[in-house]
């Protein structure tokens, strides 16, 4: 009977486990640099040197989901400072989306089909080079964004560590989209031929929003 109990308790807490976590995320800095890797609504937010990973368990069900890269952080002991790029009040432990620019790698796990949908998005602009690519579940294709797109970043939207996109730098409708009509723009284009394969801005789903079978797991490289 002991045996048997213990058995089913086995069974019980491998479901819950399934059931529990839909993804395993590892995040990866491959960048000559330190950067301080952010993941919400689930994970916070660590500090990776050149080489290191992070891993990531993200709930079933998890929409509105983002990974980016800070850098040019400096925190004091108790988690507190600021980052040049991709700063998320200030604090290590990241429970608010990033300020502007920063290279965004977005999902939603289990949603229509039980599918998850999966992006880069430099909607928010660009600081890191990115690799996004599912590595379970039989989904194969990835998506990345490698151009030197702050070496080659209008001079308008240039700042300190990235390229902002134009919303932040004119905040008009014609770039922010607030009236959901918004087409693409010369900056959008420029952010586009770059790196076809991500949001250039916030109308730009039919070229930018990948599929995998939910369930799928994630790797996240920052310079690829």
């Amino acid at each position: 009977m002991a045996a048997l109990r213990k058995a089913v308790f086995f069974v019980i807490a491998q479901c819950f486990t399934f059931s529990a976590y839909a993804a395993r995320f590892e995040i990866t800095n491959r960048c000559t640099y330190t950067v301080w890797a952010a993941s919400v609504p689930v994970g916070g937010g660590v500090q990776l040197n050149p080489g290191q990973s992070w891993s990531v368990d993200v709930p079933a069900g998890t929409k509105g989901a983002r990974v980016w890269a800070r850098t040019g952080c400096n925190f004091d002991g108790s988690g507190r400072g600021g980052c040049q790029t991709g700063d998320c009040g200030g604090v290590l432990d990241c429970k608010a989306y990033g300020a502007p620019p920063n290279t965004l790698a977005e999902y939603g796990l289990n949603g229509f089909n039980n599918l998850d949908f999966f992006d880069i998005s430099l909607v928010d602009g660009f600081n890191v080079p990115m690799d996004f690519s599912p590595t379970s579940n039989g989904c194969t294709r990835g998506i990345s964004c490698t151009a030197d797109i702050n070496g080659q970043c209008p001079s308008e939207l240039k700042t300190q560590g990235g390229c902002n996109n134009p919303c932040t730098v004119f905040k008009t409708d014609q770039y922010c989209c607030n009236s959901g009509s918004c087409v693409p723009t010369d900056y959008s284009r420029f952010f586009k031929q770059r790196c076809p394969d991500a949001y250039s801005y916030p109308k730009d789903d039919p070229t930018s929003t990948f599929p995998c079978k939910g369930g799928t797991n994630y790797r996240v490289v920052f310079c690829p």
